[in-house]
């Protein structure tokens, strides 16, 4: 008679803080890659290199065509990885150097006018894209190696939320005095102005510092968990398949499309902030406080995740933050000259409110386990690429609709606008987000992956695979 296999209930595993302080790194590589380009690449591309808004367009089209191509396609490929090293690992040590390298080239202004102008941005903006989907996908993915539990998987995404949000105010502080401190053009009023210069340097600082973030995060987070579906014990499905089959998993699809519209909601809202503070505010030295306030109260917002999702479940925090995000963005609409004080004020309080991009990326753990689950499919590189392109998707939907707005409206680079400009600012960087926050929240009404559930599912699978043993 065979003997069956005893399962017992999973242990109780505890989260190691160091090895969250590390994972936290590589976010931090990871950001001083993206918040420049997020933040300053529309306006280098308008004020700087001399792009008109049909031709960013193109540019952002263009790449997001080719985005989602790539970003299952490396999904597929950091899954099938094998290596001494694991299989997200060695894409934090050896991807890492060609994203400095063509984040460099994307802050660069070519001597070449016309159609090999645009081209050249574009070939640029995609590698960064190309070697920026390596780094996310693998990075993201390596926390369902490192834990297995799903609050501890919280909690060292809350040490990414904690490292994103330090750097943020890092990059927020410090990218325009630096990029001012390097540019050469004076005004007419002696105040310096950001040129070609500025930008390329500051791009040249933030790319050598991401470096040894990523290699830190590799040599710490080792790939200790092995968890295997019914799939990858057997004989590996082809991709298109596979994608199909992940799309009927319907928490994946909730979290990837909140994951979708609150990153176009603070994407566009973040590139055309500059705009606003630079044309309607009319003081860009009130640059660096505002992203600064922000990026402070969003750190706030990072150090009480592991508390407030185990109190409220990750889903209703989620929800409480939207609804603090559209308040800051309606009231911050209604008063936009109410002055320096409110100004930060309101801004300190939607910051604390973007912190719930973190609570989404706990969540896409949780549905990898789902999936695992339901479906038998466990793809974390392949499941991470569905966010990657969300993200990026948002930011070039964000960035394509807000500039071409911007230029519908009637904006003149480098000039006085029209109080007609000023308020289509005004709208595209409060009303349009906060209508996006709200459509992002709807469908999370139908999210049911609590912490009862996971439990749940984490002992079946512990079940499943020491029968499969």
């Amino acid at each position: 008679m065979a003997k069956q296999a005893t399962v017992t209930a999973p242990a109780v595993e505890k989260t190691d803080w160091f090895t969250g302080f590390c994972y936290s790194f590589g976010e931090v590589g990871c950001q001083l890659s993206w918040a420049m380009i997020n933040t300053y690449l529309t306006i280098f591309y308008t004020d700087v290199v001399g792009l008109s808004a049909a031709a960013i367009s193109i540019i952002m089209l263009i790449a997001r065509v080719w985005d989602a191509i790539n970003d299952p396609m490396m999904g597929v490929i950091a899954d099938r990885t094998k290596s001494r090293w694991g299989k997200f690992r060695p894409w934090l040590m050896f991807a890492s150097p060609f994203l400095a390298i063509f984040n460099i080239l994307t802050f660069t202004v070519f001597p070449v006018q016309g159609v090999a102008k645009v081209v050249l941005c574009l070939v640029c903006y995609i590698g960064a894209g190309m070697a920026y989907t390596a780094l996310c996908i693998t990075y993201g993915g390596l926390v369902n190696l490192i834990a297995r539990d799903s609050q501890v998987r919280m909690n060292y995404t809350s040490c990414r939320a904690i490292g994103a949000s330090v750097i943020k105010i890092a990059i927020s502080a410090v990218a325009m005095p630096i990029i001012l401190y390097f540019s050469k053009t004076v005004g007419a009023d002696g105040v310096k102005a950001p040129d070609a210069s500025g930008y390329f340097w500051a791009a040249v600082i933030c790319s050598v510092a991401m470096l040894p973030c990523f290699w830190l995060c590799s040599w710490r987070c080792k790939e200790t968990v092995k968890v295997e579906s019914a799939a990858q014990k057997a004989e590996k499905k082809p991709v298109v398949q596979t994608l199909l089959l992940m799309c009927k998993n319907k928490m994946l699809l909730i979290t990837v499309f909140a994951v979708f519209a609150g990153a176009l909601a603070i994407m566009s809202r973040m590139s055309m902030l500059t705009y606003y503070v630079i044309y309607v505010v009319g003081n860009p030295m009130m640059i660096a406080p505002i992203f600064t306030t922000m990026t402070i109260t969003e750190l706030i917002g990072s150090t009480c995740l592991p508390i407030a999702t185990k109190t409220f479940g990750k889903r209703n925090w989620l929800l409480i933050l939207s609804i603090v995000q559209i308040i800051g963005f309606v009231v911050m609409f209604m008063f936009p000259g109410a002055g320096t004080g409110f100004l930060l004020g309101i801004s300190a309080f939607i910051g604390f409110g973007n912190s719930s991009a973190n609570v989404c990326t706990g969540m896409l753990s949780d549905c990898i386990e789902y999936g695992d689950w339901k479906y038998g499919i466990r793809e974390e590189g392949l499941t991470y690429s569905y966010m990657s392109f969300g993200v990026k998707l948002a930011t070039a939907v964000g960035g394509s609709v807000t500039v071409l707005l911007l230029a519908a409206s009637g904006y003149v680079p480098n000039a006085e606008q029209t109080e007609a400009v000023k308020t289509g600012i005004n709208a595209v960087v409060n009303l349009a987000p906060a209508a996006c926050i709200f459509l992002s929240s709807l469908p999370l009404l139908w999210y049911n992956l609590d912490a009862k559930m996971m439990a749940k599912i984490r002992t079946e699978l512990d079940e499943r695979n020491a029968k499969m043993a």
